[in-house]
């Protein structure tokens, strides 16, 4: 039997198999709709290889012999559809697949809008239409300037972990809308990047091998309360970024795997399939089918949930074909390479489509290769993001801050190498939850040192962190110090902030976002090789680096001086070469008593000399106390 044409359009089903379905969520999926004046939903779903396809569900006690829906391949598409009459939101189904030899399979629907609660795996029937949203304003606003030139402090949040009442007893959207905008609004964030929500059988995967890709998951309450979450966060001026993990899915037997008996989204040859370090598969990038499915799921949540980007995770996993593969599954592309071909077509082609009708959004690379041009435009050959995760950076900075200041002067480099190729891309420099679980420790234990030399070092580190190009990503916990490891089944260690240097680390980081957000010289011109200017990168002996950052000409984007001492030696008088003559204010001192500091003296404000040092015509002399940072601005324009 051959389905109504009615139900889905001869240009949809075009478009889907052609790779150009770009909101293919509105076609395929459980709609709520009318047929010949009758309430009920209609069914959609690609299973070209299968020789029967039904709808089960609450609705006809999970027996196909009881169809609610006639569903029925739309002509060789592969495209099956019916409508089910009476059903209606809340309805809980899956499809029943047969494959060509005639095993059956219970499968979610790969364009569901809700799941059941773990360890459930029905999908709902849902309309996402109820919220009435009230971003009008943020929507329509910030669309002028680039995101290059404008401040981008990023809280990075696992919303399972951030805050618990007890074991699996996680905050709710509606809860989190209230606690957590309010915490992160109060430390002067301009994002929150989430953790990955689309729906996940097992909690301890953090959300990075889905199931349900259309599916906000259902720990944290119905879909109404994640837009209430963005919405809140959008009336307070906070983005919202969404963690996208569109390289390869979870095996779970309710989900995408051999979905209609055959490899449908994976790719038939088990060595490009095979992800054997995440256990997973990954997507075959060749079927113009599996394009219209991730093109339109990452329009969804820009459309649906009013996302303001996604950070789109494992990029080098998706462009290596051999990525952490053993030498028995190694491939190589139709000229003898083992770059993927159809991979890098996927992600221009992502982000040509994300770029067309959200022009202002952020679409970030978590790539941790040397690929060239990942935030290039695709017209001249780039990946065509707008920003890229600086993993050479991250590693190269823990790597020295590990090290005892006793021996930092001999791997100077470490802190000053990332200058020479910080302007080759847009960088996002990230300190995420990758580098802070498994055995890597926090970010406050990594610090060598006694307790309080701990604190003291990760001021530092936060401190020429946010003074060096390029944008900012924290993860949870660690703007107080969290001691242990991410625990992601237990809440962060809020009790620490009863603790004085805990809680003067989070005084320090609140100050720290506001003098960053403050000073456009600290992020106008992060892009750009003028933004940048070295005074002294040349004292590895003393373990101190001197620079300066540079916004435009404009005078409230005044030169910001940085003095940083990564050695434990304090220095009564230390001189330092300025370009501008006058007087310069103490910006920021990260060894403040109010910051866990020694509370050592210091001037707010101190005149240059007519000595020239470090090939600058002036000079200025300051204290700088061990383990500390300065920030310093002249008052002249």
């Amino acid at each position: 039997m051959q389905a109504s044409p009615v139900l889905v359009s001869s240009d949809d089903l075009y478009l889907f198999n052609t790779g150009q379905l770009f909101r293919a969520y509105r076609t395929f999926g459980a709609h709520l709709a009318e047929r010949e004046g009758q309430s009920g939903v209609r069914f959609v779903v690609w299973a070209p290889n299968a020789r029967e396809v039904n709808v089960v569900g609450d609705f006809n006690g999970w027996n196909s012999d009881y169809r609610i829906v006639d569903l029925a391949q739309i002509g060789t598409t592969g495209v099956w559809a019916g409508f089910g009459p009476g059903l209606g939101e809340g309805a809980r189904y899956k499809y029943e697949v047969a494959s060509a030899n005639g095993e059956k399979m219970l499968k979610s629907d790969p364009f569901g809008f809700q799941s059941e609660l773990r360890p459930s795996t029905a999908s709902i029937v849902t309309s996402l239409h109820h919220y009435e949203w009230h971003d009008q304003d943020w929507q329509s606003s910030g669309k002028s300037r680039a995101p290059y030139e404008k401040p981008m402090l990023i809280y990075e949040v696992h919303l399972a972990s951030w805050r618990m009442d007890g074991p699996e007893q996680f905050r709710d959207y509606g809860r989190l809308a209230d606690e957590l905008v309010d915490y992160v609004c109060g430390l002067g964030y301009t994002h929150i990047e989430l953790l990955p929500i689309t729906e996940h059988p097992l909690d301890r995967s953090w959300g990075y091998q889905a199931t349900g890709y259309y599916a906000a998951t259902s720990r944290y309450g119905p879909p109404e309360g994640l837009q209430k979450l963005i919405d809140r966060c959008h009336g307070r001026g906070i983005g919202v970024l969404l963690d996208w993990v569109c390289g390869h899915f979870c095996k779970d037997d309710h989900g995408l795997r051999l979905f209609d008996g055959s490899p449908l989204y994976e790719n038939a040859d088990y060595r490009r399939a095979e992800k054997p370090l995440w256990g997973t598969l990954a997507f075959d990038f060749g079927k113009p089918q599996v394009l219209s499915f991730l093109l339109s799921n990452a329009l969804f949540w820009l459309d649906v949930y009013h996302i303001d980007g996604l950070r789109v995770d494992a990029v080098a996993s998706m462009i290596d074909m051999n990525f952490d593969k053993p030498d028995s599954m190694r491939t190589v592309n139709r000229y003898g390479g083992t770059e993927d071909i159809e991979a890098l077509h996927f992600l221009r082609k992502l982000n040509e489509t994300v770029f067309r009708y959200y022009p202002e959004s952020l679409m970030m690379a978590e790539d941790s290769s040397s690929y060239p041009a990942v935030t290039s435009p695709t017209y001249v050959g780039g990946l065509g993001f707008n920003y890229k995760w600086n993993m050479g950076w991250m590693n190269d900075m823990l790597r020295y801050m590990e090290t005892d200041p006793a021996h930092r002067s001999s791997r100077h480099s470490l802190i000053t190498f990332s200058l020479h190729y910080a302007f080759s891309e847009n960088y996002v420099l990230p300190l995420s939850h990758d580098e802070v679980v498994h055995g890597k420790r926090s970010m406050l234990n990594k610090m060598p040192g006694a307790y309080p030399e701990k604190f003291a070092n990760l001021r530092l580190f936060y401190g020429y962190w946010m003074t060096h190009p390029g944008k900012k990503l924290l993860f949870m916990g660690g703007e107080f110090g969290q001691f242990d490891e991410w625990k992601d089944y237990a809440g962060l260690d809020w009790d620490l902030l009863r603790y004085p240097l805990h809680d003067s680390m989070l005084r320090y980081m609140e100050r720290l976002n506001q003098t960053y957000r403050h000073y456009p010289a600290l992020w106008e011109s992060d892009h750009k090789p003028e933004g940048f200017e070295w005074i002294d990168v040349n004292n590895a002996s003393q373990c101190m680096l001197t620079f300066q950052r540079n916004g435009n000409s404009s005078e409230s984007s005044q030169p910001i001086v940085t003095v940083c001492n990564f050695s434990r030696e304090a220095y009564s008088v230390y001189r330092i070469g300025v370009a501008r003559p006058g007087c310069y204010n103490l910006v920021l001192n990260s060894d403040e008593a109010d910051f866990g500091g020694s509370g050592s003296a210091m001037p707010s404000r101190v005149s240059s000399t007519d000595v020239p040092l470090h090939g600058k015509p002036y000079s200025i002399e300051v204290p700088v106390p061990a383990l500390s940072i300065q920030l310093w601005q002249s008052e002249t324009a």
